[in-house]
C-alpha cells in the first residue's frame, strides 16, 4: 500500500487490525523523516509527498483514538477457513471419542435399571 495516496482512506483503514495500523504509522513515520532528511540536504523532489504522508498520519492516530474512545468499531478478526482434509481429520478423531462416550450411556442407564 503506498503512504500518501488516495488508496489510504479512512474507510479502508477500518478495515485493518490495530497491530497492522500501528505498522502502518510507523511506516509513514518513518518515511516522514526520510523525506524531511531529504529535504534538509536538498535532495527533495516531491514537496507535496512531506504533506500527504503527514495527512496519513493524522489519519491512523484519529482511527486508533476513535477505537480507544469507542466511536469507530475495531474490525473483528477473520479466522482463516479449514482445509477439508483437517475437518476429516477431525472428525476421524471426533469419532472415536462420540462413540466412546455414547458406549458408555447405554452403560450408565442399565446400571441404574438394575437399581429398580
Amino acid at each position: 500500500m503506498a503512504i500518501g495516496s488516495k488508496e489510504l482512506a479512512p474507510a479502508e483503514l477500518d478495515t485493518f487490525e490495530d497491530e497492522r495500523l500501528v505498522d502502518e504509522l510507523k511506516k509513514a513515520k518513518e518515511e516522514l523523516f526520510n523525506l524531511r532528511f531529504q529535504a534538509a540536504t536538498g535532495q527533495l523532489e516531491s514537496h507535496g509527498r512531506l504533506r500527504a504522508v503527514k495527512r496519513d498520519i493524522a489519519r491512523i492516530y484519529t482511527i486508533i483514538r476513535e477505537r480507544e474512545l469507542g466511536l469507530r468499531a475495531t474490525p473483528a478478526p477473520i479466522e482463516a477457513p479449514e482445509k477439508p482434509a483437517k475437518k476429516a481429520a477431525k472428525a476421524k478423531t471426533e469419532a472415536p471419542a462420540e462413540a466412546a462416550a455414547e458406549a458408555e450411556k447405554p452403560a450408565a442407564s442399565d446400571k441404574s435399571e438394575e437399581k429398580n
